[in-house]
């Protein structure tokens, strides 16, 4: 039973794989947003909001919300968000459990 666990994966692990390639699809958009202006940038939140109220899901914003913070947070703190931390985001987006390790200050 171990075996075939393993080579199918655990739910987990399915789970991480798909939220994994949503976080990459994430990191995908960063070109679009790095090239967009202050002012495009800023204009986003009228347009995910505008999509929201047509009918879409957050869910179908996701990718495109998540880039446009990503993009924010780099301008505003000259600080990007890595991999793990949009995993993160996107699990606790999901009403999951998020837990990540925080390094410890050197002293």
């Amino acid at each position: 039973m171990g075996l075939i666990r393993y080579i199918l994966g655990s739910d987990s692990r399915r789970n991480l794989k798909k939220i994994t390639a949503m976080a990459e699809k994430v990191e995908a958009l960063s070109p679009k947003y790095e090239a967009m202006t202050d002012a495009e940038l800023q204009a986003m939140t009228p347009a995910l909001k505008a999509r929201l109220a047509a009918g879409e899901t957050l869910d179908d914003i996701l990718y495109d919300a998540f880039a446009t913070a990503r993009e924010a947070a780099y301008r505003v703190l000259n600080m990007r968000h890595y991999k793990v931390q949009i995993i993160g985001g996107i699990c606790l987006h999901q009403g999951r459990v998020a837990e990540m390790k925080t390094p410890r200050k050197l002293r």
